[in-house]
């Protein structure tokens, strides 16, 4: 089970991770060991759980970051631009940045990782925390890492297109403005709410309930790939709250 990996740690954590096989690359190890979760997860950080963050908002489980970088990792390489939506923390920014972003203090256009949350107060700690570490205020410095008050269900369609896209949080539907704002090739990881309850995934004739990972890759030609790949518990992707 998923909360053996905890360790007391951020080693220990993520050690545990590549030794259960849910760390497979390299790469995704590295990058994980290179973010301190202690800066970002107020309570337990090493543990293998989803944490409270405030706002009513959440720090995913570490396997669940895992499970992001795994799949988007083809697409996670140096001088690629990513997308994180729902960004909240800033964690899985960080970790993204160490895959995408040159180990240099002047090269601010090499890779770039783009975080988006619609609560302001979020904003503020994902910058505070990444400021925590060495690591963190280099990339902010540089701007291969930025963060923006934003509706994330929009996108950020200023700097599209991404060659990555990540959701942190339950869509209604697969936005099309999201793949819209992919690079061909590119991918989008993103968890869907139930097909029962939204006639844009019902289409896709899959008819299971809750919410599952969507992996949505665009083709060099254009072309759109759709696949459902695992039940997961996410908190809703808002937008901004009505004045």
């Amino acid at each position: 089970m998923a909360w053996y990996c905890s360790g007391s740690s951020n080693k220990e954590l993520v050690e545990n991770l590549f030794s259960a096989g849910l760390v497979k690359s390299e790469r995704v190890k590295a990058a994980m060991l290179g973010v301190d979760r202690g800066h970002y997860a107020p309570l337990q950080p090493y543990s293998d759980s989803p944490q409270p963050i405030g706002h009513g908002a959440t720090i995913s489980a570490p396997h669940m970051h895992v499970h992001a970088c795994e799949y988007l990792i083809n697409y996670l390489r140096p001088g690629s631009r990513v997308l994180d939506i729902g960004s909240g923390s800033g964690y899985l920014t960080h970790v993204f940045a160490n895959l995408v972003a040159k180990d240099s203090s002047t090269d601010s256009t090499d890779g770039q990782v783009i975080g988006i949350d619609h609560i302001p107060e979020l904003i503020d700690l994902a910058r505070r925390n990444m400021g925590r570490s060495e690591d963190g205020r280099r990339l902010l410095e540089t701007g291969a890492v930025k963060f923006i008050t934003a509706d994330g269900r929009l996108g950020w369609k200023e700097e599209a297109p991404y060659d990555a896209i990540h959701v942190g949080a339950a869509a209604e539907s697969l936005h099309a403005v999201l793949i819209e704002q992919l690079r061909a090739p590119g991918r989008l990881f993103i968890p869907v709410e139930s097909e029962h309850r939204h006639g844009a995934i019902g289409s896709l004739g899959l008819g299971s309930e809750g919410q599952y990972i969507w992996v949505v890759d665009k083709k060099q030609d254009g072309s759109i790939h759709k696949e459902k790949v695992f039940q997961v518990s996410y908190v809703p992707l808002t937008g901004p709250p009505e004045k």
